[in-house]
Order: C-alpha cells, then sequence, then structure tokens
C-alpha cells in the first residue's frame, strides 16, 4: 500500500516529536523529506529519517535547537544553525533570504554548523513558488576525486536553483556536483546491481563498477570532468568559506561519524526577486515564451518533447497525489527501524 503525502509526512512529524524535535521544527523537517519522496527524489527523502534520528538521539543533531543569525545587513545574513537538524537550518534561511530580496532585490544567506540538509532542490522550488529565483549551495565531507587525483578531494556538494514561470510549475533543477550523489552508489549497491563504470573512482585513480569499494576505496567522479570539479569548488566556496564555515575534512559524515558528533555541513542560499527586478508582465511573456520554445523544437524518435529541469518532479508528484507515494523498497526496510519510537503503526508501512 502506498502511503499517501499526508500519511508519510504526519509519520514523520511524529518520529522526529518523539526525539524532542518541536512542533514546528518537526512539520518544517518533515515536509522537506515528504515532499522529497512525493517528487521521487527517494535518496533524500524519508530514507534518511532513522540516521536523523539515530544523529538527535546521540546528541550531534539537537532536536531543541534554533537557528541564529549571528550579522546581518540588508541583503544578507550569516546564520549559525546551532546543530539542529539541516532541514531546520535551511528552512529559516531560505525565507530569511526570501524576507531580505523582498525588499533590495537580491539576498545571501550563509547557513554554517547545520546538520545534512537534505535535497537542496526542495527549497530552491519553494522559494521559486513565491516569485523568487533561486540558488542553494551546500558542502560535505571529502567524497569525490578532482581530475588527475587518486583520492577525494571535495564532497559531492549539491547546487540547486528554481526560476518561477507564471502560470506553470517553476523550472528546477537539483543535482551533485559529482557523477552521481553517495546515495545513489549505496542504493544501487544494496540492491544488489552494477554500477555504471563512470560513477566511481578507486585509490588508484581509475574507474570501476565495483560499488563496495565506496566510500572506503573509491571516490565518486565528478560530474563532466573538470567542470563538476570546478562547480564543486564554487558550492565549497559559497557554502563553507564565505559564512565561515567547516571545510572539505572537517566537516563530518552524518552517516558513519559517532552519533554524539556535530556534523558541522554548511549552505548557501541566494535568491533574486523577480517582482523587485523585473516588470512582472514582461517576466511573465518572456519566461513562458522560452519555456515554449524549448517545448516545441523538434525531438529524436521516440521522444515526445524536451523538458525543462523540474517537469518529470512535478510529474511525480501529480502522480503521488493520485495514487499515493510508491516507495521502494529500501526506503521502506530504513523506514521500519523507526517504528519503536512512536504508538503510530501506519498500515502503509507494514
Amino acid at each position: 500500500m502506498n502511503p499517501t503525502f499526508d500519511e508519510l509526512k504526519f509519520y514523520t512529524q511524529a518520529v522526529f516529536q518523539a526525539v524532542g524535535v518541536s512542533e514546528q521544527d518537526a512539520s518544517n523537517s518533515a515536509e522537506v523529506l515528504a515532499t522529497t519522496d512525493a517528487m521521487g527524489v527517494f535518496t533524500h527523502g524519508t530514507k534518511l529519517l532513522s540516521g536523523y534520528i539515530r544523529k538527535l538521539q546521540g546528541g550531534g543533531y539537537r532536536s531543541n535547537a534554533s537557528p541564529v543569525i549571528e550579522r546581518e545587513g540588508p541583503g544578507w545574513a550569516i546564520v549559525d544553525g546551532q546543530s539542529a537538524l539541516g532541514q531546520v537550518g535551511s528552512q529559516f534561511c531560505i525565507d530569511l533570504a526570501m524576507d531580505k530580496a523582498a525588499t533590495v532585490g537580491v539576498a545571501y544567506i550563509g547557513l554554517r554548523n547545520t546538520g545534512h540538509i537534505g535535497a537542496a532542490g526542495f527549497y530552491t522550488q519553494k522559494a521559486a513558488r513565491q516569485g523568487f529565483i533561486a540558488m542553494v549551495t551546500g558542502n560535505d565531507i571529502p567524497s569525490v576525486a578532482a581530475p588527475g587525483s587518486k583520492g577525494p578531494v571535495l564532497g559531492s556538494n549539491p547546487i540547486a536553483y528554481g526560476v518561477p514561470v507564471p502560470g506553470r510549475e517553476p523550472i528546477n533543477l537539483d543535482i551533485a556536483t559529482a557523477a552521481v550523489a553517495g546515495g545513489k552508489v549505496y542504493a544501487a549497491h544494496q540492491r544488489g546491481e552494477v554500477i555504471p563504470n563512470n560513477w566511481l573512482i578507486d585509490s588508484d585513480g581509475n574507474p570501476t563498477n565495483d560499488g563496495s569499494l565506496y566510500p572506503a576505496n573509491a571516490s565518486l567522479a565528478p560530474m563532466a570532468g573538470h567542470k563538476g570539479y570546478g562547480f564543486g569548488l564554487w558550492c565549497e566556496i559559497l557554502s563553507g568559506a564565505l559564512p565561515g564555515g567547516q571545510m572539505r575534512w572537517d566537516v563530518g559524515s552524518w552517516m558513519f561519524d559517532p552519533t554524539d558528533q556535530p556534523s558541522w555541513h554548511n549552505a548557501g542560499f541566494m535568491v533574486m526577486d523577480t517582482k523587485v527586478i523585473a516588470d512582472a508582465e514582461d517576466y511573465s511573456q518572456r519566461m513562458n515564451k522560452l519555456v515554449d520554445e524549448i517545448h516545441e523544437v523538434e525531438t529524436a524518435d521516440g521522444v515526445e518533447r524536451v523538458i525543462l529541469p523540474g517537469e518529470r518532479e512535478w510529474a511525480n508528484v501529480a502522480q503521488s497525489l493520485e495514487t499515493g507515494i510508491n516507495l521502494p523498497a529500501d526506503v521502506r526496510s530504513k523506514l521500519l527501524e523507526t517504528l519503536e519510537l512512536t504508538d503510530l503503526r501506519p498500515n502503509w508501512l507494514g
């Protein structure tokens, strides 16, 4: 049985509250995870819940912490996440960025000392739905090789952007700057699948399709070679260097470090208010013209039309709202680890 969006969100919120997270923070964090699953991005949805719970129970993530603005100006701020859930810090920061940009047009918020933020694209689409062009970056413990390296140099640092298209769903891109997110390597290996040979670089600097080597004896390959390496460095700068957060090996592993240890993740949030910068009618006409022209380009045999970033995810959301969220077996298995935390026994989980 597939859970509805509300069922999955309510259960996730209840689990967070069971370990001391406030009702509002639990609701905000559950919204991120359930929406990510509804979008079909199962590596970054409720599959992460049990790991977050262990970190909260161990004290590495603080259930009662609230983000604190350390310094700020009209169009910027530096926020200490206080080792709260990354979803808590990120929801706070994207809202703060929108508030500031609504006044001055453009805003940057740097978030340091937070937990793993989950899917960066959740925050960009949230802003885009309110009329803001948004970019979100994050950093992580090194797991990605650079061209020519034998070992990891940077994290699989995410970069996402969202763009409002009046009258339509937003354009929304969310990618790791690695060839693939580490979670996809874990998921494929757990399912017994042979991974493509352009996902990993072994300890000698050569491509490998052996998923069991990651992360101890292999690094993720950078997306598009030197191009992905360059964007990964950009994420490191906006997320870690600029706001004064931890970088590279000073960032922890939220999955493998002791549960009482913070993970010291960081993120950057940049937004532009189209309502301030552009004429509303002109912006709407231009964006819709752009989308229409891309949809109308000639396509290869068997391809209905060229799609824009986010369109596949919005189709998944529509399907999830109609038939429930079709959680894969590996997600359900991880959710089973949380059953003892609450009196809820959802029939969709088994």
